[in-house]
């Protein structure tokens, strides 16, 4: 389960409490979510061994990458771009850490697009596409995609689950997609950027049972 956009010491604290096994921080200037790297560093300490710490990034320079990189010292990169499955290569060739690339699923055709990631990409993260307005954000938009278009993945492909999910939903989304991992982040937002912790709670606690009940 993984928290996405925590962006203070209390709501990141929350969600570490709470059992999250990934928290993420997101370089992205036009995001509420967006964190500074002297924030991101703060944060990720104190995340260091409580949970998997993850910074997104979206279509990133090498120059963002390295200060990212730096500063947050994160165990996973997340790409949340228009990166190529060579550009994914590339990145993760030169942070010698893992690389978890996020693509957006709108219609069924979305979904032959996953293979060429495959290989250079440790984890796939399946999201819905943005609205086409040029003011969406590439992520954190609160919209789902239609979850039975996954009954048309191949059942090898591992993939974490995002995109509109909540602690309504998640146990749903978890059933029907059978997927091994989620993430949220507006869905547990009382207003953009905002975290709130008993919403981040609930999810998880949402998800954790779900979970449990799949695997019986």
């Amino acid at each position: 389960m993984k928290i996405c956009g925590l962006s203070t010491p209390e709501t990141l604290d929350a969600a570490l409490s709470a059992g999250a096994d990934m928290v993420g921080f997101v370089r992205f200037p036009k995001s509420p979510r967006h964190v500074s790297l002297n924030l991101g560093h703060r944060l990720s300490l104190q995340a260091k061994g409580r949970a998997q710490r993850v910074v997104l990034l979206v279509n990133p320079g090498d120059e963002d990458i390295a200060q990212a990189v730096e500063a947050i010292n994160p165990d996973l990169i997340q790409l949340h771009g228009s990166e190529t499955p060579e550009r994914v290569a590339e990145i993760r060739s030169m942070v010698k850490r893992p690389v978890m690339k996020a693509l957006g699923v709108a219609e069924p055709s979305d979904l032959q697009a996953l293979t060429p990631y495959a290989g250079g990409a440790d984890h796939l993260l399946l999201d819905a596409k943005p609205p086409r307005t040029a003011a969406a954000l590439p992520g954190g938009n609160g919209i789902s995609f239609d979850w039975g278009l996954l009954k048309g993945l191949d059942p090898k492909v591992s993939f974490m689950l995002s995109g509109g999910l909540n602690p309504e939903n998640v146990a749903e989304a978890i059933r029907l997609t059978k997927t091994q991992a989620v993430d949220v982040s507006s869905g547990v937002e009382s207003r953009p950027g905002l975290k709130d912790p008993a919403r981040i709670e609930a999810f998880i606690r949402a998800a954790r049972s779900a979970f449990a009940a799949a695997h019986h």
